[in-house]
């Protein structure tokens, strides 16, 4: 073999082996990405849990409140739909979007509800409506950590893919970028404000 016929087999086996560096990267990446939405998942559905309960505890004071009340029961299940959608596949930036605007509608839903229930000082002081809303307190922050290192991981994962020569792969194997999980919504990004 000549020296050029050599140098020419050690580029192309220098370039299989960085294209698989590459390659197994991404995949590395994208895994962080789909587990640090598994960690989003478990506090969102802790929270879809206790909802109802909620709901339920205020029936009977906010009597004449029953539109909101069935509004937060809709966007709550909304949000479960979207979510267990989003479970099924991570990386799906469609599901993932929806996703964020049901989170967004339950967000809204939620603040509505935590306004009208100031006007109800028996719902105040009932001690399993205090529980609850403690629960839901702690899972409105737990849920926030973790979109917060879900949200790092598609951060580095997007960022690794866009760079050359990382692109040229992410493209050839339609690598998709993730999406965000950011909630547009003002009542939803305030937090949960418990004075009972």
């Amino acid at each position: 073999m000549s020296t050029g016929a050599l140098i020419l087999l050690a580029a192309i086996i220098v370039f299989l082996f960085y294209t698989i560096f590459i390659y197994n990267k991404l995949i590395t990446l994208r895994n962080r990405f789909i587990n640090g939405f598994a960690q989003i998942d478990v506090q969102l559905q802790r929270r879809y849990d206790l909802i109802p309960n909620l709901v339920e505890t205020a029936k009977t004071y906010m009597q004449h409140e029953q539109s909101t009340l069935q509004q937060v029961v809709e966007a709550r299940n909304s949000a479960k739909k979207a979510a267990d959608k989003v479970n099924e596949d991570p990386a799906d930036n469609h599901a993932m979007q929806g996703l964020v605007g049901a989170e967004n509608l339950l967000g809204s839903a939620m603040g509505r509800f935590f306004a009208l229930s100031e006007n109800y000082p028996d719902l105040k002081a009932n001690q399993t409506m205090s529980q609850l809303m403690e629960e839901l307190t702690s899972t409105e922050n737990k849920v926030g950590f973790a979109r917060q290192a879900y949200n790092d991981a598609v951060m580095t994962y997007n960022t690794y893919s866009e760079q050359f020569p990382n692109s040229i792969i992410a493209n050839t194997f339609k690598f998709e970028p993730g999406v965000h999980f950011e909630i547009d919504n003002q009542n939803a990004k305030e937090a949960v404000s418990v004075k009972f």
